[in-house]
């Protein structure tokens, strides 16, 4: 899709009118637009092709199982101000424990 050329302001105007309001953004979505900066294009196709739920080969091998732990609220805390993927974090330290006693394989 070649947008280099677009005239923003011409095609603002023109979504504009159709929608018969100002829509906030859209010229500097066009904008982007025409930096190439934009997401996938889905055509009418593909979007019918599509199936509901998850794409095949979307999980991984070993799901985890969620349980219900109870802890101590500063620990909670403590936890989840080390950032996104403390509960990954929280996992790799647990079974890092279990190895040393012996209770997983290493």
């Amino acid at each position: 899709m070649k947008l280099k050329n677009i005239n923003v302001e011409a095609v603002a105007k023109a979504i504009e009118a159709d929608a018969g309001q100002k829509l906030p953004g859209l010229r500097k979505s066009l904008e982007q637009a025409k930096r190439g900066e934009f997401g996938a294009v889905h055509t009418p196709q593909m979007i019918a092709e599509r199936r509901r739920g998850r794409p095949v080969g979307s999980r991984k091998a070993t799901s985890k199982v969620a349980v219900k732990l109870r802890l101590d609220p500063d620990v909670v805390a403590a936890l989840r101000a080390t950032g996104d993927g403390w509960q990954t974090r929280v996992n790799d330290t647990l079974r890092a424990t279990l190895k040393l006693a012996g209770q997983l394989p290493s």
